[in-house]
């Protein structure tokens, strides 16, 4: 009777470990992805977010749409770029991509 326990939760044990088992590649699949591709997105925005934070009047800038232009204006949710002499347009924010030097 002893025995027959005994061999009940050593299957047991096995089975569990198995279960575990199965769900490590789901596991490692995720952690690789977090590692090479959400994480390198994250810094890269948080990059940005600093730049963009940085702009002062009188910075070139270019647009997500390739557009090269000067900031004239910073508001609270958008900035006045001037694309060429006396044309300005309003952009939001989130569209400057970057410093253009």
């Amino acid at each position: 009777m002893t025995l027959s326990i005994f061999l009940q939760d050593v299957a047991q044990a096995a089975n569990s470990s198995n279960s575990w088992m199965t769900f490590l590649p789901l596991i490692l699949i995720f952690v690789v992805m977090y590692l090479f591709m959400i994480r390198p997105q994250q810094k890269k925005q948080k990059e940005i977010e600093k730049q963009r934070a940085a702009l002062k009047t009188g910075d070139k800038v270019i647009l997500s749409s390739g557009i090269y232009g000067k900031l004239k204006e910073i508001n609270d949710g958008e900035y006045v770029v001037e694309i060429a002499e006396n044309v300005k347009i309003k952009v939001e924010k989130s569209s400057v991509f970057a410093s253009a030097q």
